[in-house]
């Protein structure tokens, strides 16, 4: 991989993290709903975001019951499900996004919409990339 990969990877993952919101919305509705009681009993006072509950629950995981632990599984799972098709799009559409793409700021869809104006020029292996994983 080139030099400039890695940062490709990252800005490829923000653009499609802000593009799939709603995916994220899941994961953290998953844990929510799995652990609604030792949220509730044991994270009550902190402030949601930034992993603030995440790190509440992992301070209280020998009280978690199976429906939490369940539920922190699946989301982890669906979060490796989702970091593996970004490498994938990366891997496949990093030549692209830094052809086409290098000036465009990451975030809020804004590469995605830069090679969907570009698809013309897009290779074939990208567009495939992005359909597999139903970004397109």
């Amino acid at each position: 991989m080139k030099k400039i990969s890695i940062a490709l990877l990252v800005i490829a993952v923000l653009a499609v993290a802000a593009s799939n919101a709603a995916a994220g919305q899941d994961l953290v509705q998953t844990v929510t709903n799995g652990c609604k009681t030792e949220i509730e009993k044991y994270c009550k006072q902190v402030k949601p975001g930034e992993g603030r509950i995440l790190s509440c629950l992992y301070a209280y995981q020998d009280k978690l019951s199976g429906q939490c632990e369940y539920a922190l599984y699946d989301a982890a799972v669906q979060l490796e499900r989702a970091v593996a098709a970004l490498s994938y799009v990366v891997n496949e559409c990093g030549d692209d996004l830094e052809k086409y793409c290098s000036a465009v700021r990451a975030g809020e869809g804004r590469l995605l919409n830069c090679l969907e104006k570009n698809d013309k020029k897009v290779s074939s292996r990208c567009k495939q990339a992005l359909k597999d994983v139903g970004l397109k």
